[in-house]
């Protein structure tokens, strides 16, 4: 019935994905939301996995190989944590990726980032990468690490697609649009490193407040949402045509 259902919406909103190419005569950046123990580790946290998921372990494989490629040629990375402080809660979602724990550290693949000197890391205590970069301030961490290294091009990976990632993705290209982001051209979300997670109508119907969340159902209007706002959805990203990622 799922499977059948998710075909049905595939077919009533589809949305042409692409071969993307990077050129490596301008800077391009990557981004990754969320990768952490409490969204993606099995039994880690409130919103952790309870078992093995494909897609998730897919999308934490594509980003840790597109991260170390982006590492090879001294890329900048952005890599957003989610990080909440106990007594701020996040409606409508239980306690999660407390600050301080290891839920809210990266996956084991993805730790060495923390090592690397093209890495920028910001914790966030919201959905949004973008908001989240916010200062008292006034000042922006993300827009200063766009203009900062003049990026063009940025892909974005991450968890989950139609929540913190389309979020991101909707600021980011807004911002863009409103001229906030020079030199920042295109958004590409690479769909294969990006994932989210999977409450079936049975299982939340028995939780108090709990909103069904069909994976592959809710991954697609995600990727549909953010080629809605001027995203590209990348299939497969390249360098020049050579390296296939």
């Amino acid at each position: 019935m799922v499977s059948h259902t998710v075909e049905l919406l595939k077919n009533e909103i589809p949305f042409e994905q692409e071969s993307v190419v990077l050129a490596e005569d301008i800077v391009n950046g990557l981004v990754l939301v969320d990768i952490i123990n409490g969204f993606c580790t099995v039994g880690a946290g409130n919103l952790a996995p309870r078992e093995s998921n494909r897609q998730i372990s897919e999308m934490i494989n594509e980003s840790a190989r597109l991260a170390r490629l982006f590492c090879e040629k001294k890329l900048p990375i952005m890599v957003f944590l989610d990080s909440h402080q106990p007594n701020k809660p996040e409606e409508p979602y239980p306690p999660h990726c407390i600050a301080g724990t290891d839920e809210s550290n990266l996956v084991p693949a993805l730790r060495w980032l923390e090592n690397e000197t093209n890495v920028t890391i910001r914790r966030k205590d919201c959905f949004d990468g973008y908001v989240g970069s916010m200062e008292e301030d006034g000042s922006n961490v993300f827009v200063d690490w766009v203009k900062k290294n003049k990026i063009k091009t940025m892909v974005v990976v991450g968890v989950c697609t139609d929540i913190c990632v389309l979020d991101f993705v909707c600021s980011t290209m807004s911002a863009k649009n409103r001229g906030f982001l020079k030199p920042l051209e295109n958004v590409v979300v690479y769909s294969n490193a990006c994932a989210t997670f999977n409450v079936p109508l049975e299982v939340a119907t028995n939780i108090k407040g709990a909103l069904a969340h069909p994976q592959e159902f809710m991954h697609h209007v995600g990727l549909y949402m953010a080629k809605e706002r001027g995203a590209k959805i990348a299939k497969e990203v390249l360098f020049d045509a050579a390296e296939k990622i």
